[in-house]
C-alpha cells in the first residue's frame, strides 16, 4: 500500500497502462482483460489488473496534469516494482497532417513544466525521453496491424490546459506533434528510477482545424491505442 494506491504487494502487474481518465482504466480492464479484479479506489482513480493472453497487465488512472502523474507513477515504480508504464491518453494536434483519431507516438516530451526544472535545481533542461524499446515495438506494432495511422516524435507536456499564452505556431514549426499534459512528467520518474515508459496517444481535438471529439469517445472509442498498447507489453514480454 502507498499513499494513493491501496493495494498489497503482488496485486499490481509489472506493466501498467496509465490512462488519465480512470474511466477510460475501468473500460480497458472491462473490454480488453481477463480475470479482472480492482485493486484501487482511492480518490475514485480506479486501478484494475487482469490478463491479457495470459500476460499479467494492470491499468492505473493517472489523473490530468504533470503533477498528478509522477505521483501515481512513483509509487508504481517504487511501491509495486512496476517495470514499464505505457500512457494511453489523448492529445491535441499542431500539425496539419495529423487527424483526429491519429496516433501520435511520444520519442520526446518538451515541457514548460517547472516540475522538471526542479528536479535538477534549475542546472539543465531534462530532456525527457521515452525508452526505445517500447517505442519501436509500438510503432511496428500499430503498422502491422494496419491500425489509424501513426506519427512519432515530440510532444508538448503542458503546465496548463487553457494556456493562451504559448506561441503554439512555433512550436508546430519546430516539429511538435502534439499538445497533452502528462508524457514529460511520467519520463522523468522513469528516468529517476531506471524503468521503461511510453506516451502513445490519439489525436482527439486540433489547434489548427478545430476538429474535436466527445467526452465518451475519448473515453471508449480510442481502441487502437489500447490495442496497439497491449499487444506492445505482450511482445516486450516475450523477449524480456
Amino acid at each position: 500500500m502507498t499513499t494513493h494506491i491501496n493495494a498489497k504487494k503482488g496485486d499490481i502487474a509489472p506493466y501498467v497502462l496509465f490512462p488519465g481518465d480512470p474511466l477510460r482504466a475501468k473500460y480497458i480492464a472491462e473490454n480488453y482483460l481477463e480475470d479482472v479484479h480492482c485493486y484501487n479506489e482511492v480518490r475514485n482513480m480506479f486501478g484494475f489488473t487482469g490478463t491479457y493472453k495470459g500476460l499479467p497487465i494492470s491499468v492505473q488512472g493517472s489523473g490530468m496534469g504533470i503533477p498528478s502523474a509522477m505521483i501515481y507513477a512513483e509509487e508504481l515504480y517504487t511501491g509495486f516494482d512496476v517495470q514499464a508504464i505505457i500512457r494511453v491518453g489523448s492529445a491535441g494536434a499542431l500539425q496539419e497532417s495529423i487527424h483526429v483519431r491519429d496516433l501520435v507516438l511520444g520519442q520526446g516530451a518538451t515541457t514548460d513544466s517547472s516540475c522538471l526544472r526542479n528536479i535538477f535545481n534549475q542546472q539543465v533542461s531534462f530532456s525527457a525521453i521515452s525508452d526505445f524499446q517500447l517505442l519501436d515495438k509500438a510503432y511496428h506494432i500499430a503498422l502491422d496491424q494496419g491500425k489509424a495511422k501513426v506519427h512519432v516524435g515530440n510532444l508538448l507536456s503542458s503546465d496548463r490546459f487553457y494556456n493562451e499564452e504559448i506561441d503554439k505556431k512555433k512550436l508546430a514549426r519546430y516539429g511538435m506533434l502534439a499538445v497533452e499534459m502528462e508524457a514529460a512528467g511520467l519520463y522523468a520518474v522513469a528516468a529517476k528510477h531506471q524503468r521503461k515508459a511510453l506516451a502513445l496517444c490519439t489525436i482527439s481535438d486540433h489547434a489548427v482545424t478545430k476538429e474535436q471529439t466527445t467526452a465518451q469517445e475519448r473515453e471508449q472509442t480510442f481502441t487502437d491505442m489500447m490495442e496497439v498498447a497491449l499487444e506492445t507489453f505482450y511482445q516486450t514480454a516475450q523477449a524480456d
